[in-house]
């Protein structure tokens, strides 16, 4: 079978589906194609942090009514280190904040929005495969839930099936070029039935390494610990995890409320970046183009802008014939990408301790803690840096 659309979207997580939701605000029609189950995108979870943009985006195109009733506003983060706290007052040194609320809980939105709508999103398809991507008719081509073959042919698609998906590999042999940093040691992270004990994240530098506090809902907590990249969880029981929570967070004061653990696993570190974002009328968006260590909550917020400037530039060339934008997508969506990727080395290197860390550099990680709680200017720098640098659009 053969369908005709303007855009097809390969990936039915926050990039695809965000795209296909500003394209059809712009009766531009889109099909999404996603190789999971809808109860999979919507129960997968992932970051949760977003920027005061990401936020805005949200409420300015009609997604933001539940984000409002049950996101966690934020105005600031707590830096631990040497045993004191220091809050990071956002809402005072930038005008913005943040908001948690989870990623699955977006996807959730964004996938109601688009059924009420009527934009096709084919979950749980199989041998997807894109193809014909220097032609004027590109196409995704994919096998339904019962085995039958279809064919989506499109003006344009963008990838947004992520680090493993399909539609990066799918660029020639030498259009890439990647950078890639893995980092020594990884996240131990738990879902927990707790009520938060703090109003806003925490995150520890501690002698035995890294914690974040953080949290999802008024009775769920979502906390972590930086462990070995390879980790056995049979030798993490749920007492050892509260008991080393509490270590790190800090033992003069009761920090967390332990509650029964849903769910844990090891989220590893890993800086990934490909360029150029743009193969003839395939554009890759979100983790299929680039990934950040979560430290610096930049993942889901890159993928929206990504999106954001690729609906736009899509927009253009419907309006007016225009492809001014699409030929410098990858110029646009890269200048941020780099300056996230940035913070989030920056602030996984800061707050992390390095496996061979000589007694030196953990006195500089130390000195450099206290000089940005010490220093306007400092704060101010990470604090505009975490709600999120203004979006680029040209």
């Amino acid at each position: 079978m053969k369908i005709r659309t303007q855009v097809g979207i390969v990936g039915a997580g926050p990039a695809g589906l965000m795209l296909a939701h500003l394209l059809r605000l712009q009766g531009i029609e889109c099909v999404v194609v996603e190789n999971r189950s809808r109860r999979y995108v919507e129960e997968r979870v992932r970051a949760g942090v977003l920027e005061q943009g990401t936020v805005d985006t949200l409420n300015e195109t009609g997604l933001g009514e539940r984000m409002r009733k049950e996101g966690l506003h934020h105005d600031g983060v707590y830096l631990r280190f040497a045993d004191r706290s220091h809050r990071i007052d956002f809402v005072e040194l930038t005008g913005r904040a943040v908001t948690v609320y989870g990623q699955q809980e977006v996807v959730k939105d964004l996938i109601a929005a688009a059924l009420h709508a009527g934009t096709p999103i084919m979950f749980e398809s199989s041998d997807v495969a894109v193809h014909d991507l220097t032609t004027q008719q590109p196409r995704i081509s994919y096998r339904d839930v019962a085995g039958a073959a279809h064919d989506v042919v499109c003006d344009f698609i963008a990838g947004c099936d992520g680090f493993h998906g399909v539609c990066r590999p799918s660029m020639p042999a030498g259009h890439l070029e990647f950078f890639d940093r893995v980092f020594p040691f990884a996240w131990l992270g738990v879902l927990a039935e707790s009520e938060p004990v703090s109003p806003e994240l925490i995150y520890a530098h501690h002698e035995r390494g890294f914690a974040l506090f953080s949290m999802r809902s008024p009775g769920v907590t979502r906390l972590y610990l930086q462990c070995k990249p390879v980790e056995d969880m049979a030798q993490w029981p749920d007492d050892r995890i509260w008991e080393e929570l509490q270590r790190r967070l800090g033992n003069d004061a009761p920090v967390v409320a332990t509650g029964r653990i849903t769910q844990k696993g090891v989220t590893p570190m890993r800086s990934f970046v490909a360029a150029p974002m743009r193969h003839g009328r395939l554009f890759l968006a979100g983790d299929a183009a680039h990934i950040v260590p979560p430290t610096g909550a930049k993942g889901m917020n890159l993928a929206i802008a990504d999106v954001r400037v690729l609906s736009k530039a899509v927009g253009d060339f419907y309006r007016d014939g225009s492809e001014d934008r699409l030929n410098r997508y990858s110029e646009i969506c890269l200048r941020r990408v780099w300056k996230g990727q940035r913070f989030s080395a920056w602030m996984t290197s800061l707050l992390h301790r390095i496996p061979g860390q000589s007694p030196f550099d953990y006195r500089v990680q130390l000195a450099e803690l206290d000089y940005i709680t010490g220093s306007r200017a400092a704060a101010t720098a990470l604090a505009e840096n975490y709600v999120g640098l203004p979006f680029e659009a040209s």
